[in-house]
């Protein structure tokens, strides 16, 4: 039996993985964004180890997620689902930054950092990562014009580099980025054509699983297949430079 902690699992790819770990006797805890969302969830709730309460587009409530999630012990793996697609605006946070930049790559950078780490770490990707700009002159979007698709793509190739650097940078644990595909979630939309149920399986295969084939680290992920991510993921350069601007933007450390 595992302890997993799943951000953004009130809908979605993150609450079916959620009621599958809890189905296969493992510890689950949620995420909501607030008491309102924590509520909508019901009978999983009082099935899980925990909620815990948290606006991942705030950096002051991530690190209280982070704490939230230290006060109930160890996690074996933490499930970095939550993500925001398409926002029509910079919509700045309470810190200023971008909120598709926040939810998507500040947060899980956030969390990775302060929340006692875990055997495993598995982050929500996107085919679309491979039209994402490896420019990070200006990640958090205060020069450019706003463009919520490349936003989007960009927070996506940000978080697989980060998933893919931390699997370098920490080799006694796994790490490894996931690409759900486009599957009918509020976020994907009814018209999405991909499996939903392979969407949530590759992560909690990845999270919990005894096959060898789940226990490998720096990889990109989909439908339980590893594919090639963009080359500029893989480029520990990159990944190097990213993770100083994702330290500067937050103040918080990775390593």
């Amino acid at each position: 039996m595992s302890r997993v902690f799943i951000t953004g699992s009130t809908d979605g790819l993150g609450h079916a993985a959620a009621k599958t770990l809890i189905a296969e006797g493992h510890e689950v805890v949620l995420h909501a964004r607030s008491r309102d969302r924590a509520a909508a969830i019901g009978d999983l709730a009082t099935q899980s180890a925990g909620v815990v309460v948290g606006d991942l587009s705030s950096s002051a409530e991530t690190r209280k997620v982070a704490e939230q999630v230290n006060a109930i012990g160890r996690m074996d793996a933490v499930i970095h689902n939550a993500g925001v697609y398409r926002v029509p605006s910079r919509s700045a946070t309470p810190e200023g930054h971008a909120k598709t930049l926040a939810v998507n790559t500040l947060a899980p950078y956030i969390l990775t950092a302060l929340i006692e780490r875990p055997k495993r770490l598995v982050y929500l990707s996107s085919g679309m990562h491979r039209q994402g700009s490896p420019s990070l002159a200006d990640i958090d979007w205060l020069d450019r014009r706003w463009d919520q698709t490349q936003a989007y793509c960009d927070s996506k190739l940000f978080v697989t580099a980060m998933a893919l650097a931390i699997a370098r940078l920490w080799p006694n644990l796994q790490s490894n980025a996931v690409d759900p595909g486009w599957v009918p979630t509020k976020m994907g939309g009814a018209g999405a054509s991909d499996d939903l149920e392979m969407g949530h399986l590759t992560q909690t295969w990845l999270a919990v699983s005894d096959d060898p084939a789940a226990g490998v680290s720096g990889k990109y992920w989909y439908h339980r297949k590893q594919q090639s991510p963009a080359a500029k993921t893989t480029d520990s350069r990159f990944q190097d430079q990213l993770l100083d601007s994702l330290a500067t933007l937050t103040g918080v450390s990775l390593v």
